[in-house]
């Protein structure tokens, strides 16, 4: 097989034409890969071969010579330059006749040139291409691809060095640049290479700002107003603009006028890209004067207000924007619209309530008009300003909010719906019922509409919540019956996986249940049924389900596990008594088939809500731990889901602390699990620190019975502690290990009062503690520990 052959087999749809070019050139680069590159250079070079041959050609010459992970790269640019030098020189010379013979735009040639020219910058070897690229762009009788590749070449180099190049090349390629991107310039391509090229630049260029600064500032404007009939061209100029505000703020004071007028005419644009990118410039000022306000910024820049000086010009434009959204266009849509509403939002944000002339006479005038557009318009400028009004301002407005949630525009409804789960604290009494009907009613909207409805009621549940801070009288009372039974039936929807529906609608279940008050008690008891029940049918579906509904079911127990734990948190001892035996055979059941849920979060849960289960029933728990302890034993031994191991590790603290001397029989396993987690490296890091927690609370617990262990504990112990010297204070970890070794003697110290194996590590723990003073950097937690601690060694020893 000859060269051009495998080159062009490089692209073939038969698999065995392309199967032997891959194998014809991989021995070739093996064999002899300096030859074959320069072979493939001159290959690209001629234009007899066709286009394809070429292109291939110089993707091979790239990928053998650049990479985007540096280690790599590096490895390769070494490869390069341990090539003979004459091989080196011939391919330079081929790559730079290549320029401007392709018929393909971008050039491939160009990105060639540019990967070797940042190789061998460093090293001086190929300085003349600073020289020879420019005059390929300026130089008399240079065809319209020569200098569009060119300029590609350049904005390549400038893209990939960012730093590092001299003033006098910067200024070199930057008077190329501009030569390309002049209104004499005749050729479109050429403009946008030089203005892409420009854009690319940027970073590199950005040290001669300050004398070449407003010169580039003007010819990227006069670029913005000489392209008004290419948009793709007039695109590129003003991502200039915005990427120039972004390194140089201070560069605006000189040409601001110009600045204003061209991005102002380009947010009027037909085009919707010139016009996305006119408003991203005035989103770019407002957040770069929000941050000068806010100090963050690490330079010497002030703020010129820009966004202030000019909100009663873009004010007008942006609103007019919001009137042109599309129905059926997602909300975070790329659209004018949308960017309207972001840019009003900074600007908000930048001018505080300086914008509410600007945007409430729209607002007042068309939340109720009879046009969906405007009504729409409205809302989303209300959405935008939201947290700058004044809410003197937001009152007025909440009965025509609730009646846009009968809007038959899905966008308005769901535009509302986000707005009303942020004023909910201002709500007038008079209207809460009007309020909770609508949502309720929304409830049944589609799922990005219900989805924020559920939202909104979590904000309703809080403030409610706040009417009665004794908690036994709640503000959503009357209707809490109505709401319970309205977010269980959300919960079950068939269309819940859209727009996270069902995770909402139990969030704000989960809400409901833990900011009720003692009124709503029956509520709780009811709902604990149906969650009950809930569970028991998805324990059951296990058998006959797919594969492809397993997961489905995971997230569903998910969900309902932690629905369950709230309530058994808002249930009366008595009741969590009575229902005690059959949540435990269930979340047991749910461990049993919890083997294959090797990542899912179901496990946790269970345990979280068992946790819960030990709270309510106290002293009385203990008749299930012969049940429980194994599959308790069995969190503890995952490997692959460190969120199962710390909920299950929770659960042990919250056993000991409960049930004290009556773990004694369920801990020889537990303990020794705990030791093996500890010692095995692999365990994640956020684990360890619980499991001596965990140990210190078990001794403390079992008291005498912890004797049994003391040996290998302590040993353990000591080594975990000679580590944690080793680590010093210099991460949050460290400080954690600290604390929960602390812990652990603590609960031992305690646990094994005048124990004689306590007394054979009296020394070191001493010692410990010292070091630990001596490092300083003790938290208060930790010199309480620390005190308390040798207050027991002390007592113990007396």
């Amino acid at each position: 097989m000859e060269l051009i052959a495998a080159l062009e087999h490089t692209a073939s749809s038969d698999q065995n034409e392309l199967s032997d070019a891959t194998k014809y050139l991989g021995e070739a680069a093996a064999s002899n890969l300096p030859e074959l590159l320069k072979a493939l250079s001159a290959v690209l070079a001629d234009p007899t071969n066709s286009d394809l041959a070429r292109m291939a050609a110089s993707l091979f010459i790239k990928n053998n010579l650049y990479s985007w992970n540096d280690e790599v790269k590096q490895k390769k640019q070494e490869m390069w330059q341990q090539l003979p030098n004459e091989i080196r020189e011939v391919i330079k010379y081929n790559l730079l006749v290549a320029l401007g013979t392709e018929n393909a735009r971008p050039s491939c040639a160009a990105q060639c040139v540019a990967v070797l020219a940042v190789i061998e910058q460093p090293l001086q070897r190929w300085n003349i291409i600073f020289q020879t690229l420019p005059n390929y762009v300026i130089g008399e009788g240079s065809n319209e691809l020569l200098r569009s590749s060119a300029l590609e070449a350049i904005g390549y180099i400038c893209q990939e060095m960012q730093c590092g190049m001299v003033e006098s090349e910067a200024k070199r390629l930057l008077v190329a640049i501009v030569h390309g991107m002049s209104e004499d310039e005749p050729c479109h391509h050429v403009r946008l290479a030089a203005t892409t090229a420009l854009l690319n630049s940027l970073e590199c260029i950005k040290d001669i700002f300050e004398t070449e600064g407003k010169h580039i500032m003007l010819v990227v404007c006069n670029a913005v107003k000489i392209t008004a009939t290419d948009a793709h061209t007039r695109v590129v100029a003003l991502q200039c603009l915005d990427k120039l505000v972004s390194l140089r703020y201070q560069l605006l004071e000189q040409c601001m006028q110009e600045v204003f007028f061209v991005t102002l005419d380009a947010m009027k644009a037909n085009d919707d890209a010139v016009a996305l990118q006119g408003i991203e410039f005035w989103s770019t000022i407002c957040q770069k004067e929000i941050d000068l306000a806010m100090g963050s910024q690490e330079s010497i820049e002030q703020s010129m207000q820009y966004a202030r000086q000019a909100m009663p010009y873009l004010m007008p434009v942006l609103i007019k924007r919001l009137t042109k959204k599309n129905e059926f266009e997602a909300e975070d849509a790329n659209n004018p619209a949308t960017a309207s509403s972001v840019c009003i939002k900074l600007m908000a944000k930048c001018c505080k309530n300086d914008i509410e002339p600007h945007v409430l006479p729209f607002i007042l005038q068309n939340i109720e008009s009879q046009n969906w557009e405007l009504r729409h318009a409205a809302a989303m400028a209300l959405a935008s300003v939201l947290y700058e009004l004044d809410t003197n301002n937001v009152i007025p407005l909440v009965e025509s909010l609730i009646h846009l949630m009968s809007d038959p525009r899905i966008c308005v409804r769901d535009t509302t719906a986000w707005i009303l789960g942020r004023i909910y604290s201002v709500v007038p009494e008079r209207h809460l019922a009007a309020l909770v009907e609508c949502l309720l009613l929304n409830l049944r909207s589609e799922p990005s509409v219900a989805s924020k409805v559920c939202w909104t009621f979590r904000g309703l549940f809080k403030a409610a919540r706040s009417v009665d801070p004794t908690g036994e009288t709640y503000a959503l009372f009357p209707h809490i019956k109505s709401i319970a039974e309205g977010l269980l039936e959300t919960c079950d929807r068939c269309d819940g996986a859209q727009d996270n529906l069902n995770v909402a609608a139990y969030e704000a279940l989960n809400s409901l249940i833990l900011d009720s008050s003692q009124d709503c008690y029956l509520m709780v008891q009811h709902t604990t049924l149906v969650i009950y029940e809930r569970i028991q049918k998805a324990i059951k579906m296990e058998p006959i389900i797919g594969r492809d509904c397993r997961q489905q079911r995971s997230d569903l127990l998910y969900l309902l596990c932690r629905t369950l734990k709230c309530l058994l948190s808002k249930l009366s001892v008595e009741d969590a008594s009575q229902v005690s035996d059959v949540i435990m055979e269930a979340m047991q059941s749910i461990l049993r088939s919890s083997a294959g849920w090797i990542l899912s979060e179901v496990p946790g849960n269970v345990y979280h809500v068992v946790s819960t289960l030990v709270n309510q029933l106290q002293l009385q728990f203990e008749k299930y731990m012969p049940d429980f302890t194994p599959m308790l034993i069995c969190g503890l031994k995952t490997r692959q889901n460190y969120l199962t191991v710390s909920a299950s590790i929770e659960l042990i603290n919250n056993l000991c602390h409960v049930l004290k001397g009556q773990m004694a029989p369920y801990c020889d396993e537990l303990v020794q699990e705990l030791m093996n987690k500890l010692s095995d490296p692999s365990v994640h890091l956020a684990i360890k620190t619980p499991i001596l927690s965990a140990i210190g609370n078990m001794a403390f617990a079992i008291g005498g019975h912890f004797e049994k262990y003391a040996a290998k504990v302590l040993e353990l112990l000591h080594y975990t502690s000679d580590v944690c010297l080793q680590l010093g204070p210099t991460t949050i970890y460290s400080y954690e290990l600290r604390e929960s070794i602390l812990e652990a003697y603590t609960g031992i110290s305690y646990g094994l009062k005048g124990s004689v194996q306590l007394e054979a590590h009296l020394r070191h723990i001493i010692l410990l503690v010292e070091r630990l003073v001596q490092d300083g950097d003790m938290t208060e937690s930790m010199t309480a520990l620390a005190t308390n601690l040798t207050r027991n060694l002390s007592s113990s020893t007396n």
